[in-house]
């Protein structure tokens, strides 16, 4: 008889890393249109510490809602144990990935088991393995989203417009900002793929790793402002975002976009001046864009670069980590 118990982190209070806790939980059970995943690996993202602090940092209309205790996350990567009978496409067995239950926060894959939506799963790309693969779904949904297609039709809670992708080609030029992040490292070969000229701006650390992913150009922010040595960008992707992000509107020509991941502050009058438009999305879950992303990871033309690794059990020290900043690539806790 299989356990009905699992170990999972959960949330019991808002704070620091150290609220994290390793608790005996009860096992899932796939509703409809669910499969009963065995999470080998979980991605971790900015949403899990927003949780884990309380939203705090999100204006309070539009605070998702959720109870306490709370099993975090919504990266993972996995197999397939249990399917649903209305489900198709997927069986016991199959390798998979997604990003769950996003925008809102019922993922709850810091766990050995969870029950996920099909819809927001695809096969994982047999050429990465489970912890590549849980590093993937919300970082490269996000960059796909942003730059590729936005794939659904729901308005942001942070623009009334709908987010347009700008077209990327060889003729393009892309500024990446924070461009060995998550988000960033994706962004980057994202438009690679499609041809387009990339500068990419991070810590000078980050220089050789990014001219590897095929940056073509590399400014250090910690030396030089990009605002400063940049002229003419078709597009600004600001993985940062905040009170600073307004400065590289100015590496933009007429008619460029710049998008915040991150919602910054702008100057409407300021923006209008320039004849700039800046726009962005809010990711969602889409297993069909995932299936296209794992294409590109399965033939090595995108890589899902991994910061570090560490054991679920470990989850606060993998917070600590993440706190630290200057990340390259994902961080991913392991599930044995």
């Amino acid at each position: 008889m299989p356990t009905h118990t699992m170990r999972a982190i959960r949330l019991h209070e808002h704070g620091g890393p150290d609220v994290l806790r390793y608790d005996e939980v009860p096992m899932p059970e796939p509703g409809p249109g669910e499969v009963l995943i065995r999470v080998r690996a979980v991605g971790v993202n900015p949403p899990d510490w927003y949780l884990r602090e309380g939203m705090s940092n999100l204006p309070p209309q539009t605070r998702p809602k959720f109870e306490l205790p709370v099993i975090p996350g919504t990266d993972l990567s996995g197999v397939v144990e249990a399917v649903a009978a209305d489900v198709d496409g997927f069986a016991v067995g199959d390798e998979v990935f997604g990003l769950l239950r996003f925008p809102g926060f019922e993922g709850s894959t810091y766990a050995e088991y969870v029950a996920a939506p099909a819809s927001d799963l695809a096969l994982k790309p047999a050429g990465v393995d489970h912890v590549q693969a849980a590093g993937a779904p919300m970082a490269g949904l996000t960059a796909w989203q942003f730059l590729i297609e936005v794939g659904h039709d729901h308005p942001s809670p942070f623009q009334a417009a709908r987010h347009r992708p700008v077209p990327l080609g060889a003729d393009a030029t892309v500024l990446v900002n924070g461009a060995a992040g998550g988000v960033g490292h994706l962004a980057l070969q994202l438009a690679k793929w499609k041809g387009a000229r990339v500068i990419a701006v991070a810590s000078g650390a980050h220089e050789t790793f990014l001219t590897g992913l095929g940056a073509d150009e590399f400014i250090d922010y910690t030396k030089s402002h990009p605002e400063e040595l940049v002229r003419d960008a078709d597009l600004v992707l600001d993985t940062v975002g905040g009170p600073d992000s307004r400065r590289l509107l100015r590496t933009l020509r007429r008619g460029g976009a710049h998008f915040p991941v991150f919602f910054g502050e702008f100057d409407e009058e300021e923006t209008a001046r320039l004849g700039v438009t800046v726009t962005g999305t809010q990711v969602r879950s889409n297993g069909a864009q995932l299936a296209e992303l794992g294409r590109l990871l399965d033939a090595g033309t995108v890589r899902v670069a991994i910061d570090s690794t560490f054991a679920l059990a470990d989850a606060r020290a993998a917070h600590e980590r993440a706190a630290r900043g200057h990340l390259q690539g994902k961080i991913v806790l392991t599930v044995a």
